[in-house]
């Protein structure tokens, strides 16, 4: 099968993170995979949400949009609407988990910590880019929140954290899926993995064949592959 960028079935779309793209916010990277352009950025808040006054213990929070001519189709605003639509929820609920999996709270202190998404350009894997650069963003906004002081003691991060597409596409177990193999797939999949192997969740639809166990097997094997490589990105852009 041919795929984009002549990659193979286990081949990830060419990956970049640049750290730092929005010089306002306490952290920020621009995450492109392939045609999938997002940006995130951490933004402070000290204090946290009344239920967690008092306790010690921080926050941290996701929100997820895509930008009007993402899809080259005009997507209306959600302000327009007056709400989000329940995919833009049910994304950004899973980023939010997905970061806070590896978040010490009681580190953080009572900070609150805003992780935004935006998609500029949408071609498959709009909600694993969101995952695998909101860490970046959060991870230097940590390291500047501790530098200023805001953040005492070690850093709230216990681990990394990043996501990847896997799928069945024509029969064959494949990797990072763009947009024109997402919407033929018979199975998609979405993997959180932490750094260290764990598991934060794993998203896996069957459109017309059932999934059997052994290419359930396949899809983990090669999210964990890309996550891997996934992961050494990541650290390059904290560490620049």
């Amino acid at each position: 099968m041919t795929r984009s960028y002549d990659r193979g079935p286990d081949g990830l779309r060419p990956t970049t993170i640049e750290p730092g793209f929005v010089r306002t916010a306490t952290g920020s990277a621009l995450i492109s995979m392939g045609e999938t352009r997002v940006i995130c950025t951490a933004s402070h808040q000290a204090g946290v949400p009344r239920w967690l006054a008092g306790s010690g213990r921080g926050w941290v929070t996701a929100e997820y949009g895509m930008l009007p001519a993402s899809t080259g189709e005009r997507k209306q605003r959600d302000a327009t609407r007056g709400r989000p639509d329940g995919r833009t929820v049910e994304i950004q609920r899973l980023i939010g988990r997905s970061v806070r999996g590896v978040v010490d709270f009681a580190a953080l202190g009572e900070n609150t910590i805003y992780l935004d998404c935006d998609v500029l350009q949408a071609d498959g894997g709009t909600r694993c880019a969101s995952i695998t650069g909101a860490y970046v963003a959060l991870a230097l906004a940590c390291a500047a929140l501790r530098k200023s002081g805001h953040i005492a003691g070690k850093s709230p991060l216990t681990g990394s954290v990043a996501a990847v597409s896997s799928g069945v596409v024509d029969g064959v177990p494949v990797l990072d899926l763009d947009y024109a193999e997402d919407s033929t797939a018979e199975v998609d999949a979405n993997v959180v993995m932490t750094g260290d192997g764990g598991l934060v969740e794993v998203q896996a639809t069957a459109e017309r064949t059932p999934l059997s166990r052994a290419h359930l097997d396949d899809l983990l094997g090669l999210a964990a592959k890309g996550i891997e490589e996934l992961r050494a990105i990541q650290a390059a852009a904290v560490a620049a």
